[in-house]
Order: structure tokens, then sequence, then C-alpha cells
């Protein structure tokens, strides 16, 4: 069964529900761009809704549906979260979950890209391109660090470094941002992009062309530990990014 997540984590950040909202419909239709079987009429999600919606994917409606979603007390510290998917006939099941604009220091801001399907395998082109898709959720979402994963990977990354679910890691691809990049060393096993605000993905699968075996990860995960490209944010967080 497939199960690939792309995903990014960051600290602390103030944002409006604009400007959250301008961030999403950038991502929505940067993804659109690359593969458009897949990434079309998105959906809004929700336990208590009487149906799918179709969720407009211009800043103004996703403003109105983060606006919606999100009630309570001091979302300004907390942030707004807001939760999607698409499943188009022949593609994947795809959901993207986003969580931004907060400002507490204690709570991790997030978004995930999930891809499952029981039809759709790993050679799908849109998995093959997973590693430019985190390219496009670090340039939208300028988040601090991500990866490319399956459950095989991060179950075996997270085994062999003992880590919790928002520490920093390698999986497929991942992305480092500027402060992280500046560590990471040269001659790492993949193709490096350089992407805007001075950020890095290093590819392990060499543009989609290769599937790297675990030991493979596990490697580049020492490596880039070693050099301090995958330290943790101090905690309580003191930034949004290394």
């Amino acid at each position: 069964m497939l199960y690939v997540v792309v995903n990014g984590l960051w600290g602390p950040r103030a944002e409006t529900v604009r400007s959250v909202a301008e961030r999403w419909s950038g991502t929505l239709a940067a993804l659109k761009d690359i593969d458009a079987a897949t990434f079309d009429v998105w959906h809004e999600a929700g336990d208590d809704l009487p149906s799918d919606p179709v969720l407009v994917p211009s800043a103004a409606a996703l403003a109105e549906y983060i606006e919606r979603r999100n009630t309570g007390p001091d979302l300004d510290v907390v942030g707004y979260t807001s939760s999607s998917w698409v499943r188009n006939p022949g593609s994947a099941y795809v959901s993207l979950a986003t969580h931004a604009g907060g400002t507490s220091r204690y709570a991790p801001h997030s978004v995930s890209l999930v891809f499952r399907s029981r039809e759709v395998d790993e050679t799908a082109e849109v998995i093959r391109r997973t590693p430019e898709i985190l390219r496009v959720l670090a340039e939208h979402w300028e988040f601090d660090a991500g990866q490319v994963y399956d459950k095989a990977v991060y179950e075996a990354v997270a085994e062999r470094f003992d880590l919790e679910n928002s520490a920093p890691r390698c999986g497929r691809a991942v992305f480092l941002s500027a402060g992280r990049a500046a560590r990471a060393p040269e001659d790492l096993p993949g193709t490096y992009v350089r992407t805007a605000h001075d950020g890095l993905v290093v590819d392990l699968t060499y543009g989609g062309t290769k599937n790297p075996d675990i030991e493979t990860v596990i490697a580049v995960n020492e490596r880039l530990r070693e050099a301090g490209a995958l330290e943790r944010l101090p905690q309580p967080f003191d930034r949004d990014r290394y």
C-alpha cells in the first residue's frame, strides 16, 4: 500500500489568517503545476461535515475556511489549523494539513502532504517528484526542516536515533533551511537543489530515478547530525528557523 509523506516543521511565527491563506493558495497552485491530474479539485476536511464541499483555492476563500474551522480564544498564540484532501480518477488519495500562524514557544508549526493508495504505487510520476514537492512546500511555508519518507524509512530513522516526531531528520530527501544548509556536507549521495531563502534540498532519489535503501538513509542522517545540520531548535523555541 502506498504511504508517502512530505512534511516540514518550523517554530513560532506570528501571521495573520490572510497570510496563512496566501501561503496555502500558492501551495495549491504550485502543486497543480507539478501534476494537475493529482492535485485538482480539493475538498474541505472535517468529521462534522455533512458532505465534502469543494475548496476554492483562492486566498480569500481559504481565509474564510480557516476562520470558520478555527474558533476559540488565543488563536494568535496557538495558531490556525486547516486540512483538505483530493482524490481524482487514477490518482492517489492526498491529504494536506497545516498548522501555522501562532506565537507559542512550545508547539511547532507544520505542513504535511500525505499520499495513500492501494492502486497507485511508487512508480507513479507524482511520487517520483516528491523531492520537488518538498522544495515547493519549503518555499511557500519557509519552514526550518523537512523530509520525504515512507513508513519503513521513518520508523528506522526514529529508532536508530531515538527521535521524537518533531525532531529534524532526513528521509528519501531532506530540506534544510539556510542555517542548516550552511553546515551540510557537500558530498552526500544525492542531488543538491538550492531553494528560495537560501535553503537546500538534498534528494537521495536523484530526481526520482533511485530509491535509497535504509542503510543509505541512516548513513546520511549520521553525517548531517555530525555536521550539526539536524540539531533541534532550542526549546522553548526562540525563533522559527535554525
